[in-house]
């Protein structure tokens, strides 16, 4: 039997042997934010039905606001900041657990002064996001405090 596991050590929120990628090649809807893939990418990483990534936003910034046919299970592992969740603007901090649900609008933001850092987990085959346009938006949010806080 042929183990492959592994350990990989991490260093001021750097992976040995993991390098930063952009957070998407298309778009515009999001500001400075960089990704990990950490484990289930890799091809001596079959096994894994999941992906685990690391993401993290800098002062200012935010990820897109998007759904997804998909779950997502995310853990705040550096700074704080908030987030769009559904039609809610949350505070999220340092440790915090969040499940995104299936068609969920989601969106963090780093408006703490610090950098966020967040573990996500999601399925290894996934649909692509779907992101709303400003119509949908007044539609499914109407005038609320998240619609406010919403950038696409």
């Amino acid at each position: 039997m042929k183990n492959r596991s592994k350990i990989i050590h991490c260093s001021d929120y750097h992976w040995d042997g993991v390098e930063t990628k952009q957070y998407k090649t298309e778009g515009t809807n999001f500001k400075d934010i960089t990704r990990y893939s950490l484990l289930g990418e890799s091809e001596d990483e079959w096994e894994l039905n999941m992906q685990t990534r690391y993401f993290e936003v800098q002062p200012g910034g935010y990820s897109s606001l998007e759904y997804h046919r998909h779950p997502h299970s995310v853990v705040i592992i550096r700074g704080k900041g908030s987030m769009v969740l559904g039609n809610e603007v949350h505070e999220i901090h340092l440790h915090d657990v969040i499940f995104i649900s299936p068609e969920t609008l989601h969106q963090f933001h780093a408006d703490k002064g610090e950098p966020l850092g967040f573990l996500c987990v999601v399925d290894r085959y996934r649909d692509k996001p779907g992101v709303p346009t400003e119509k949908q938006l007044d539609e499914w949010l109407g005038d609320c405090e998240a619609r406010k806080k919403c950038r696409i």
